[in-house]
């Protein structure tokens, strides 16, 4: 199976049958040492990275507007040489996004902390998957989702109102999931909420809320996969 699906173009997905192998992934098993020197290098230059435990894909294809492949639990050292050697790995990534969307139909994302990865980067709040995200070794994509919003925001989204289906798009970078979460309070009063919880944490992993209302009030920073997610959702589309 490989990896077979439309690049850059977002797809409507009625299922996700992505299930986590027990070996591990041929990305970790033939790079050890490349692993071993290249995390050295990064936590030089970053001290407050930590090598915890990530998923990398080995296959992922679409079929029949479902998501069906496998993934490997590997540490968080490998995915960072995998983001520097893509081209040819055999491995991709793919993570998912609740899109948070405001009573006023604003979007909430959110800026990334300094020291993190992606620091200032704007997208939604997100995180690649984990073991803890699969049951019965499939992926459970809103568990992951709910999980990495209340984490990074404080905000809670189990009650949310949650769009139809999901949606995904894939690109040479990875392929995010996305599903629409839509909440009753205002942008503001939801920016408002994370900035106090943010307040509140020690070492928090986000900088700010960024609130996004309409597809030409983009912030600086924004991933580039964003733009047409939000193009996609002010188009209204289902």
């Amino acid at each position: 199976m490989s990896f077979d699906l439309p690049r850059n173009v977002i797809l409507p997905v009625d299922g996700i049958e992505v299930r986590l192998d027990d070996g591990p992934h041929p990305f970790e098993r033939d790079n050890g040492v490349a692993i071993a020197e290249n995390w050295r290098r990064e936590t030089a230059a970053n001290p407050a990275l930590f090598d915890g435990t990530v998923v990398l894909l080995s296959e992922l294809a679409y079929c029949g507007r479902h998501l069906v492949g496998r993934c490997h639990a590997v540490k968080f050292s490998t995915f960072m040489l995998w983001r520097k050697q893509r081209e040819g790995s055999g491995a991709e990534h793919a993570y998912a996004h609740a899109m948070l969307v405001a009573g006023d139909n604003a979007l909430v994302a959110i800026r990334m902390g300094g020291h993190t990865v992606n620091a200032g980067r704007v997208y939604f709040a997100a995180g690649s998957f984990e073991p803890a995200d699969f049951r019965d070794g499939l992926v459970d994509v809103d568990f992951n989702m709910i999980r990495e919003v209340r984490e990074e925001t404080g905000l809670d989204i189990s009650g949310a109102r949650r769009g139809e289906r999901y949606h995904a798009m894939s690109t040479a970078s990875g392929t995010v999931i996305f599903r629409r979460y839509h909440e009753r309070l205002p942008a503001d009063e939801i920016a408002r909420r994370i900035r106090a919880f943010v307040a509140t944490e020690t070492d928090p992993e986000i900088e700010e809320p960024v609130i996004i209302r309409d597809a030409h009030d983009l912030p600086d920073g924004l991933m580039p996969h964003m733009t047409p997610l939000i193009a996609w959702h002010f188009a209204d589309k289902a």
